[in-house]
């Protein structure tokens, strides 16, 4: 009978009480209306199907699956890419020196600062040097950091009783440096700080350096010994590796717009950019003294690579301890250095020195203050250490940023 069909075992399920004494034909077409919906169609899953684990859980929901190992590798590889470019070109320099020198006879690390400040031009945006105006508070304690308060230190760390001596009054007269040419404003664009600021403090520091670097390596190390820097050389240099390329940068931005955009929309492939060619510089640099640092004693170098580390990290906490003091001053507003943007510049410049400006200086001395390769090979290797510290720094402030934009 019709009633035993299987399509209308349906019409048993209670219906409302208008439709109850219809008729039969009525029901047939009324009923699909009021019966219950069919359970939602679902496909096997592809990685079930071949055989593999399905990404639903017992409880229906996604299951988190692991990224692939090399997606893993790459996405680590992106993450720290400034400092594993930076140990890889310490590393190219030691097992083979052949590119390094070859690289140094061609001055390649000349073109290298170019580059970096051109690209610094190009990603500098007129409204970041209006706002470093305002932090000037901040950049005058960034400058007296570099130029007053290390060079102090110096005079500390030259009574350390140490073999090689030339190993303790190189790291000293490392102290008494000016900051960075490149890598404060390359990791200070990557740690989102104020370029405009860092670069501001790269320049005046350098430049007040020609006068500052004499009168601190004769008070604190040279006790008289007559260090003469060659003025109008490292002017000219500093113009020419520094200024000029920053310019030429900021014209091509600000005289084309589709540079303008084109840049904007590639910052993070010029912050890699930025970080090759900063990898050149120690790579060069230890390709120059393979031969020394091999004849040192492992030991000796060890403890001089401590001193140094510790050093940098005592300046890192010196001037981030600063300026949090500074920042509780001002009560009523927000002060300038309490802005992260601001505080981060200062920190990484404030805490660095430079290395080209201490090899012109012993090459200006002749031997007077101990052997030239056993000053520098300390030296090399403070640079290149502040460099990796400071690198895995702005990645801590990067992924902390990534997480508060996250929670937002």
């Amino acid at each position: 009978m019709i009633t035993h069909h299987p399509s209308l075992l349906r019409l048993r399920a209670p219906l409302p009480a208008g439709l109850r004494h219809r008729t039969s034909h009525a029901l047939l077409f009324t009923a699909p209306a009021y019966s219950p919906p069919p359970p939602p169609l679902r496909l096997l899953p592809l990685c079930v199907a071949a055989g593999g684990a399905s990404p639903v859980g017992p409880d229906g929901g996604n299951r988190a699956t692991p990224p692939p190992l090399g997606a893993a590798a790459l996405d680590f590889a992106r993450s720290n890419f400034l400092p594993l470019a930076l140990i890889g070109g310490m590393t190219l320099g030691l097992l083979d020196p052949t590119l390094g020198c070859l690289a140094h006879k061609y001055s390649l690390s000349k073109y290298s600062t170019f580059g970096i400040f051109v690209i610094s031009g190009l990603t500098l945006r007129t409204k970041e040097l209006g706002a470093a105006l305002q932090a000037w508070p901040a950049g005058l304690f960034g400058l007296g950091s570099i130029l007053l308060l290390t060079p102090f230190l110096a005079q500390y760390i030259v009574q350390i009783q140490f073999f090689p001596r030339e190993f303790i009054t190189g790291l000293a007269m490392f102290c008494c440096m000016p900051t960075t040419l490149s890598s404060g404003v390359t990791l200070t664009q990557l740690a989102g700080g104020n370029s405009a600021l860092a670069l501001a403090m790269t320049v005046i520091s350098n430049l007040l350096g020609i006068m500052f670097v004499p009168l601190s390596l004769a008070k604190y190390i040279g006790a008289g010994a007559g260090v003469a820097l060659p003025t109008k050389e490292l002017f000219r240099s500093l113009v020419n590796t520094l200024l000029t390329p920053l310019i030429l940068g900021k014209v091509a931005r600000e005289t084309s717009k589709g540079i303008a955009e084109f840049v904007d929309g590639n910052r993070q492939g010029f912050s890699v950019m930025s970080a090759v060619l900063l990898s050149l510089v120690p790579w060069i640099q230890v390709s120059r003294s393979r031969s020394l640092l091999l004849s040192v004693k492992a030991k000796a170098f060890a403890i001089i690579v401590i001193i140094g580390v510790l050093l940098h990290l005592a300046l890192l906490a010196f001037n981030a301890t600063t300026l949090q003091v500074l920042s509780c001053l001002k009560q009523k507003e927000e002060s300038v250095f309490a802005r992260k943007e601001y505080a981060r510049a200062v920190i990484l410049v404030a805490s660095q020195k430079t290395l080209p400006v201490l090899v012109a200086v012993v090459e200006q001395l002749g031997g007077a203050l101990g052997e030239s390769g056993l000053l520098v090979i300390p030296c090399v290797a403070a640079h290149i250490n502040q460099i990796i510290i400071d690198s895995i720094l702005v990645n801590l402030w990067r992924q902390r940023d990534q997480r508060s934009t996250g929670a937002k």
